[in-house]
């Protein structure tokens, strides 16, 4: 490497330094929390019912509570093909026509106890998208839930930084 170089890695390596701060300050919540939104509104209800059904509100806050039907939705638009996509809004689509059969309501609107039975018979089918369906919302839904803020602090005791730094310590000679 030559001083040229040397100083022109410098320079951009200073530059840089200078302005992520101010690149940095320009995020925000909604910023950092906009998705490209595949569900329809009665599609993320529904979801966000099935995510509580899975893990609901009890004494702590809930999957619903802590939001994990948006990362959900955030992991499927990033992280899965079209077609894995697809299968949750079909799987979706289920979940509530088989609550309209059994119970004669919307998913949202049957009990706690008439939700797991619908998440059962899913569980239980044999027809295999169904089941992936069922099995990809429930992962998601303990990811996003045990990767949490919330869970991560107050349960697991999550440090950001671990260790202790001790700037000033004697040293002996």
């Amino acid at each position: 490497m030559n001083r040229r170089e040397a100083l022109r890695n410098v320079a951009l390596a200073t530059g840089g330094w200078i302005a992520l701060p101010t690149w940095a300050e320009a995020w925000n919540p909604n910023h950092v929390r906009d998705i490209s939104v595949f569900l329809s509104v009665e599609q993320e209800a529904l979801l966000a019912s099935v995510v509580d059904t899975i893990i609901p509100t009890t004494d702590t806050p809930g999957a619903k509570d802590l939001e994990v039907p948006a990362f959900i939705q955030k992991m499927l638009v990033d992280c899965y093909e079209k077609d894995v996509q697809e299968n949750v809004k079909k799987g979706l689509e289920i979940t509530n026509a088989i609550a309209l059969d059994s119970y004669l309501r919307p998913f949202e609107k049957c009990n706690s106890l008439q939700r797991k039975d619908v998440l059962r018979k899913l569980q239980l089918s044999t027809d295999q998208a169904r089941k992936d369906y069922l099995a990809l919302v429930k992962s998601l839904t303990i990811l996003g839930f045990t990767t949490s803020e919330y869970v991560q602090t107050k349960y697991l005791n999550y440090n950001p930084i671990p260790g202790h730094y001790y700037g000033c310590v004697p040293v002996k000679t």
